[in-house]
This record gives structure tokens, sequence and C-alpha cells, in this order.
């Protein structure tokens, strides 16, 4: 991953980092270890538990040990399905001789960056600036106080141990110069934060919006689909957005890259084909071969992207990964009303050892004698002389969509389906006869208000009831379990020992979800509930100088340096929700504060967003909210609910929905109940049109442009 607005940066400190080259030294004196993992529960940390590094959990009390004993500190983080992360485990941090030199010469400590996202924003932050490349596992040495002077992502043994020798010898014999560099690049971190504060000038005009979206479309890999570049990654929110944009704008081009794209994600390698569920991302830019592993994140987002592009275009395929997407959640993920964090990319192969994606691939071998029967059709369809291989085995990536294929092979559709499924059921009793991959089972409360959202999103679009069900227990168990009686919100569920205070991200899509909650339901609590947590983000996230709201809580670990995130990489931004959400609680309780806060935030994003519009995508769709009409859709009657659901039936992402069976306060609805008639107000801009109770009639007030 890489941070495009740090790279002007990346010279400087590479020309800094010519000092880090490689020297021989002694071997240093053996020495007495401890490791502090063995008592926590995150996955990540327990896989490290038994390294002869004395690793220390993430907890600032160890910064104040560094400073007592004049040790730089070395943070290393990663995450448990991480495939590379236990590569160095076991080639470097399970090696006596590093350890005994980060022990003699480092505080340790080891992080889970799904725990502290913000440790984890920060200096992969950091380590982009100084080498313009980032990812995990992330490495980053920093002086006693916090401050970076070094960082990477892999090491082997020799690479690492020499690097930590000769960032020690420099920090010895030059601490002025270390400092110095610290502060400069603690500075930048900073230079990073700042926005724009003249909006006088900032309107939303769409001939801005259409410049964003031209400029958007160089990056666009119209081949392939996705984006251009050597990887592909399923970032649903640019698909929510352009497919939104293409729909108000009637770009018919643009929409039918976006299907060219959801198309790829559906039949290349990151689906699971057998049991559904997708892989994080491709290594190849073809959509083919997968990095195994297998995020909650990514899976709940792409079934609101799936949701809604069914919606459009009716596409039966689309309907179908919604479904097994969902189901194998529920399968492989759920626990007591919630669900876990991800599976490992990693699993034991038929030598008994660690491989990528042994649980996935197939020998041609073992294809042969499974399927018996069409097996020259099989290996058609699922690529295994065309694609190319993942270390001498087959993942099974779809070449074509059934409907092509059976026209291709003049076979009947409803022969090859019945084919397909038999190889299908083949193949996965085999594979379940296989060691599973591992379930990180840490429960985290803003990827579980992820997966609220895609049930509210699927059961809009589907209007399955077993969606809202699911949708209702998730929002219920998330407000028992996440939230205190004083709105605070807990980062993770199931944390043994310690409490993670939650970070802006949790607030902000907890709030989404409720949103989202309310209006398939119409029960105020959720709205209610929604307001009460955006009160309390201002009153402990929000900076009221430069009115975005901060990563970290003021009562949290405050780090070197404020993080207000606002790039939309793989999961929206939470300042860029929180945008939303205040535009939309704004329009639900009449509070202009809220609008005029959601506003300016939009505005000072702007030169950012001109700059790379394809890292801000939700702001933008905030952005169409003000280019384009966007409505208030009022339903008051004892039928106000199955009214709404024909709404929803409809993809108008325009829209505010609020309604009642009964009487109501609430701004939009005071006034409206009628006790002989279910009634629909459309209303923009503070006008509302004539009720009415005809759900075409009201269809057709709301336009798209």
């Amino acid at each position: 991953m890489k941070l495009l607005s740090i790279f002007p940066r990346v010279i400087f400190y590479s020309l800094f980092f010519l000092t880090f080259a490689c020297t021989n030294q002694k071997k240093d004196k053996e020495h007495a270890y401890t490791n502090a993992l063995i008592n926590e529960s995150s996955p990540y940390l327990l896989q490290h538990a038994h390294n002869p590094v004395q690793w220390f959990p993430w907890d600032k009390k160890h910064l104040d040990r560094a400073k007592k004993e004049g040790k730089l500190v070395l943070l290393s983080i990663g995450y448990a399905s991480c495939h590379w992360c236990h590569v160095m485990e076991k080639e470097t941090f399970e090696n006596k001789e590093v350890a005994d030199f980060m022990n003699k010469n480092f505080i340790n400590i080891k992080i889970d960056r799904e725990e502290h996202p913000n440790v984890d924003k920060t200096y992969l932050t950091a380590v982009q600036i100084m080498t313009g490349n980032g990812g995990w596992p992330l490495n980053c040495v920093t002086l006693p106080d916090g401050k970076p002077i070094w960082g990477g992502t892999y090491f082997n043994k020799e690479n690492w141990l020499a690097s930590l020798k000769e960032i020690h010898r420099v920090y010895k014999e030059s601490p002025k110069k270390t400092e110095g560099f610290a502060n400069q690049l603690t500075e930048d971190l900073k230079s990073l934060q700042e926005f724009n504060s003249d909006i006088s000038d900032k309107d939303f005009n769409r001939e801005n919006l259409s410049n964003f979206v031209t400029e958007w479309k160089t990056k666009l890999d119209t081949i392939n689909g996705g984006l251009d570049g050597r990887n592909q990654f399923p970032r649903a929110s640019n698909y929510q957005f352009l497919l939104r944009y293409a729909y108000q704008t009637e770009d018919q081009e643009l929409e039918n890259y976006i299907y060219k794209t959801l198309d790829k994600i559906a039949n290349g390698g990151l689906n699971d084909h057998l049991a559904g569920g997708f892989a994080r991302y491709t290594v190849d830019n073809k959509w083919h071969i997968p990095h195994f592993e297998k995020m909650l994140y990514d899976n709940a987002q792409l079934v609101s992207l799936f949701s809604y592009a069914y919606q459009l275009k009716k596409e039966d395929q689309y309907k179908e990964i919604v479904y097994q997407t969902l189901d194998f959640l529920h399968k492989e993920f759920y626990t007591n009303g919630l669900y876990f964090s991800s599976l490992n990319a990693d699993s034991l192969n038929e030598e008994n050892e660690f491989e990528e994606g042994a649980y996935y691939t197939w020998k041609i071998e073992e294809l042969q004698n499974s399927i018996t029967s069409d097996f020259s059709l099989f290996k058609t369809y699922f690529g295994i002389d065309s694609i190319e291989k993942v270390d001498e085995k087959h993942a099974l990536v779809k070449v074509y969509d059934d409907e092509t294929f059976s026209k291709k092979h003049q076979l009947p559709i409803e022969e090859l389906k019945s084919k397909i499924t038999n190889w299908k059921e083949i193949l996965l009793k085999i594979r379940q006869q296989r060691v599973k991959p591992t379930t990180d089972k840490k429960i985290l409360t803003s990827w579980n208000a992820l997966l609220l959202q895609a049930y509210t999103d699927a059961y809009k679009v589907f209007n399955d009831d077993n969606f809202k069900l699911k949708a209702i227990q998730c929002g219920k168990t998330l407000k028992r379990k996440a939230i205190s009686k004083h709105w605070e919100v807990s980062r993770s569920l199931n944390t043994k020992n310690k409490s993670i205070k939650g970070y802006l991200e949790d607030y902000a899509l907890l709030i989404n979800s409720f949103i989202s909650l309310y209006e398939i339901t119409f029960d105020e609590q959720w709205l209610l509930s929604a307001k009460e947590l955006t009160e309390y983000t201002f009153t402990n996230f929000l900076n009221t100088e430069n009115e975005y709201f901060n990563y970290t809580a003021k009562n949290g670990d405050q780090l070197i340096t404020a993080n207000y995130e606002i790039e939309d990489i793989v999961i929206p931004s939470s300042n860029s929700v929180m945008c939303k959400n205040l535009f939309k609680l704004g329009h639900y309780f009449s509070y202009d504060a809220y609008l005029d806060l959601s506003k300016k935030m939009l505005q000072r994003m702007l030169p950012k967003i001109e700059d790379y519009p394809h890292i801000y995508s939700n702001w933008l769709n905030s952005y169409l909210n003000h280019a384009y009409p966007f409505y208030e859709t009022a339903i008051s009657g004892k039928d106000a609910l199955s009214k709404a659901q024909e709404l929803q039936q409809q993809y108008i992402p325009n829209q505010l929905l609020i309604g009642s069976l009964t009487d109501s306060n609430l701004p939009l609805l005071k006034g409206k109940f009628n006790n002989q008639k279910t009634l629909i107000y459309v209303c923009v801009n503070k006008a509302c049109k004539l009720p009415t109770e005809n759900i075409d009639k009201a269809l057709s007030l709301l336009k798209k442009n």
C-alpha cells in the first residue's frame, strides 16, 4: 500500500538511511529473557508468545521503561492472518542470535494492528514516508519518546540483524543526528494532518465532480477491471461511489466498467468457489491468484456492493454472491450474535508444514483422481490449463461466467449448473478432510458494524426476513456488549484481562449501521442511539480548531501526532463516515449544527480530493448528496414498513428514509400520522411534495438527477 501524498518526502529519508549500511559486529553475550505475550488473548500476539524475543504488548509504560534504560524501542506490527508475518516470525524472531541482540539493546513491543489501529496507522505512515512503501509485517524503530527513526516491512534474519546493529551503532555514536532526524520526520507526520482552512470558495458543483471522476478514470484498468497496478484489491467503497455516480449521471461506459470489475471479483480467484467468502486481494492484476486470508471487513462490504449492483442490473450471479458470502460468514465466523475477524492465509499441507493457500489449492493429479467424468470440461471451466499456478498447484478460477461458458460449449445451462454443483460437492468433501486455516477469534466492534450494515443492505434489496432478523440480532448484541451506559464504545469485545477503548472507526461505523438498521425497522431506538454516540464523539474526539475528529479519544493513548483518518482505502475513513453520519442525522433531527459541520468537513477535503480522487471515494459519495437532489422520504401510517420495503426494492441512493407506524415526534414525521391511510411524503430542500399513498407516484418524485 502507498500513501500518495508522501512521495516527495521519500527521497530525503532514503538519503539519510544510506548511513544504515550493513556492518560486521561482534556477537553479543547471551542473556536471560521473558516474553510477556503469553498472557494476551490476541491470536497474533500468542503466535509470538514463545519466541526467545522479550516481547511486550502495547502499553505506553514500556516507552517510559525505554527512557529509563536509554534504549531504542522496536515496534513490530501485524495481524493473525498475515502470511509474511508468520514467515518473519519463524525465520527471524525464533532465532536466538537475533533475539539476544534485540533483548539486550531494544525494548521490543509486539502489536496486533487490529487491536490498536491508531498505533498501526501512525507508524505505517512513518514507514511510508521513509521508504515509499508499507505493509505487514510492519517494523519500526523509535526513540524512547516514540518518534520513529527507521522502519520497513519483511526482513529475513540476516538483513534484520545487520540493520538493527547498524541502527544501534548510529544511535549510540550520533544521538543528536538521530534525534534531529526523528524530529523532522515527526513534523512531516504532523503536516500530513493539516487541512485547508479557507472554505469560502468551495462549493459542490457538478463540473468539479466530473473533473474528479475524469482524473480517476485515468487510473482504471479497463481491460481487467479494478485499478491499474500489480495487485487487485476489492475496494468496495470505490465501486459503491462509482456505481452511484454512473447511475446518477447516466454514464453507461463507467457503469459497464464497474460490472466488468464485479464479474472479475465474482469469477476470479478472490472468490472461494467451493464454500464462499472472498480473500483480501490478488497478487496479480487479473484477479486470478489470491492472497488467501479472508477478512470480515472485506466480505461485509462486498455483500453491500453486490446487493446494490444486483438491484440495478438484476444479475443472478450477484444475488448468489450475496447469499453465498453471508452463508460462509455465518458458518465460519458467527458466535453468540457477533462475528470473528478473519481466517488465516496459511494452513498445514500434506507434509505437515504451514503453506500459504494449502487449504484452497490443488495438485493436478488430485483433481484428475477426484473429477472422474467431464474432467476436460471441468479444467476448462476452472482455468486449470490457462491460469498461472500457485507453487505448482492450481487455484480455482472461473474463466467465463456460466451463461457464456454454456453457449461456448453448446451445453444447456441447467445441465452445466448440475455438473458444477457435482464438481463442487466432490472437491468440497475432499477439502474438508484437510487441516483448516486457523480463525482469528477477535470480535471487533467496527468490523461487526460493517456486517450489520451488510445485513441491512441485503435486506433492503432482497426483502429476505432472515437478513433482517440477523441484522437486529447483531445490532442488539453490539448495543449490549460494545457500548457502556455512558455511551463509551469498546474496540475488541472478547479481549482477555484488558479493555481496549474504541477508536473513531468503531463509533463512526456503529452510528452508520444503526441508522441503516433504523431504516429497515423504523424502531427509533436505533436512531436515538446513533445520536447519543454522535454526541459522545463530539465531546471526546472532535478537534474544535480544525473541526475534524481525531482517531483516538481525548482520554485514550495520545501518540506522537494526532491522526485524523481521512483516506478511504480498504475501509471508508472514519472522518468520511462521520461526515455522512452528520449529514443524515442533521436531516433526521433537523440539527443545523450537524449539517454545517458535515459540509465544512467536506469542503476542507476538496484540495486533497482534487489530487487523488480515487482514495477519497466515500467523501465523494457525500459530495453527490450536495451536487444532485437529495430526498427525505417520510412514510407515516400502519403500513409504513411494507411501503418502505417496496421503495427499497429500487436503487435510490439519494434518499433518506424515515417512517413510523404510529404518531412520532421526529421532526420529519411530526403531524404526518393519519389513522386511516399510510402516506408517503417526498421532500427536498425542506419542501415536501403533496403526500401520496401510491408507490409508483412516490417513485416518480424521486428523480436521480
